[in-house]
């Protein structure tokens, strides 16, 4: 689909990571589209899978939560891994990834204690390293369709 995007759908997508409890009406006149023409945009978006769904965003201190950290999990058997984040409702997302380690977890937990109960569990199936995250640059950053005139190569490479 990314290459059927155009330049009302990328606005589409921009307005709606900005702020996705828009109304279409509203949603029509940023994108300067009527609300039935980008109502239907919006659903072919959902039908194709550029979007995959609508959430909050949630203040996690607010809800008690006073530490997230970074949990690198080494190699471990794929299934026991999975497993064990269903079961753990302080995982907030959870990467199987290349590397040295096979997973990188988000977590959330309330104080040291809780955060080295949690770590706990983990450490039961293989090594793990954690670090708490102590502030947070870039989160929930909007994405849209790469252009290859956006890419500039390394900073001193020249072409050959």
């Amino acid at each position: 689909m990314n290459s059927e995007l155009d330049a009302y759908d990328t606005r589409i997508l921009a307005e709606l990571q900005a702020d996705a409890r828009l109304s279409m009406a509203e949603l029509g006149r940023r994108v300067h589209l009527s609300q039935p023409a980008v109502t239907e945009r919006v659903r072919k978006l959902e039908g194709a899978g550029v979007i995959t769904g609508y959430r909050a965003s949630v203040d996690l201190s607010k809800l008690g939560y006073g530490i997230r950290a970074l949990v690198r999990v080494g190699r471990a058997e794929y299934a026991r891994v999975v497993k064990l984040v269903s079961q753990t409702p302080e995982v907030v997302n959870a990467f199987n990834v290349t590397g040295e380690d096979s997973w990188i977890l988000e977590i959330a937990v309330i104080d040291v204690p809780h955060l080295d109960a949690v770590v706990s569990r983990f450490c039961l199936l293989t090594e793990t390293s954690t670090a708490i995250i102590l502030n947070v640059a870039r989160e929930h950053h909007a994405m849209l369709p790469p252009r290859r005139e956006d890419v500039k190569p390394p900073v001193g490479r020249r072409k050959a």
